[in-house]
């Protein structure tokens, strides 16, 4: 998926943990599947996951994880990933890698999701309880920022599209979120990257959360991505009141669900096919809302922000 992406197999991962965590070394190693484009993860054996930086940009969130994970993860109502070691370069891998404790569930996929009001609800709970850790000390969100930093790139991706999207309509919506009032209360927790990718389900009940590479503190409205990219319409009723999102930040979400899956699209068109479906299906959710006049909800409460 992109020029500077390094292959890793199994091969490789065991000879990692024979010469680092030897305690380990007769345990399988196997390849898991996965529409991820930063990280390569291996199953070893059956209660722990390797995670290994695919490409350079990605070689950051090993130490960003490794260092918040402990502290988010008790404060939160499902699993999150438990870092368990942290390896070294070695056995012809350049750069540092984690092991995890393993997470049972599955990936669900956007237009079959079992139960979406009760999973809507435990998405909403898991939002609401990242944003009420306290942030002083967190570090920046790479996605907790104003849309208009998308601006340029956005309108680049719609260019890039034009003949494969309607470019007139979502430039529309595009518009209207960059529209949108800025967040102007405090910065709070946001996961970053809240996709069906990083979500995991058993049960038909929100099981876990991972991938905490963007994880960081800003304006958390990127966190609303999830009602777009995963939930039905008819529940999206459901995320945001429990979520508490006045008129301005369900807008913001919006914006950025619209925005993610825009850069994504002709980026991902070949390489990924999984991640350019969901692109694909957040564009004509975000379209479809607006062929239906489904515009801002009016909201009474005041402070949507509060951490209380």
């Amino acid at each position: 998926m992109r020029e500077d992406e390094v292959d890793v197999d199994a091969s490789t991962v065991g000879r990692l943990i024979a010469a680092q965590f030897p305690e380990w070394a007769s345990l399988r190693v196997r390849r898991l599947r996965s529409s991820g484009t930063e990280n390569a993860m291996f199953r070893l054996g059956a209660d722990m996951v390797v995670r290994l930086p695919r490409y350079p940009g990605a070689v950051g969130s090993v130490a960003h994880e490794q260092r918040w994970l402990p502290r988010l993860g008790p404060l939160l109502p499902v699993p999150t990933p438990a870092p368990l070691r942290r390896g070294r370069p070695g056995a012809g891998f350049a750069w540092p890698w984690s092991v995890y404790r393993w997470l049972d569930g599955r990936n669900p996929v956007a237009g079959a999701v079992a139960e979406p009001a009760s999973l809507a609800g435990d998405l909403a709970g898991f939002v609401g309880a990242l944003r009420r850790v306290d942030a002083h000390d967190g570090p920046p969100c790479p996605r907790g920022v104003p849309l208009a930093a998308r601006d340029t790139a956005t309108r680049e991706a719609i260019a890039q599209l034009d003949g494969r999207v309607d470019t007139e309509a979502v430039t529309a919506r595009w518009e209207e979120a960059l529209a949108a009032p800025e967040h102007t209360g405090p910065p709070l927790w946001a996961h970053g990257d809240l996709s069906p990718g990083n979500v995991l389900v058993a049960d038909r009940r929100l099981s876990a959360v991972i991938d905490f590479g963007c994880a960081g503190v800003g304006d958390p409205a990127v966190d609303l991505i999830v009602a777009w990219n995963l939930l039905p319409a008819s529940a999206r009723g459901v995320f945001r009141e429990t979520v508490g999102a006045d008129d301005a930040e369900w807008a913001r979400g919006r914006g950025w669900a619209l925005s993610v899956s825009l850069i994504q699209l002709p980026y991902y068109w070949e390489t990924n096919p999984p991640l350019a479906e969901n692109s694909r299906h957040v564009i004509r959710e975000i379209l479809a809302e607006s062929a239906q006049g489904c515009g801002p909800v009016p909201r009474t409460r005041t402070d949507p922000h509060s951490p209380a």
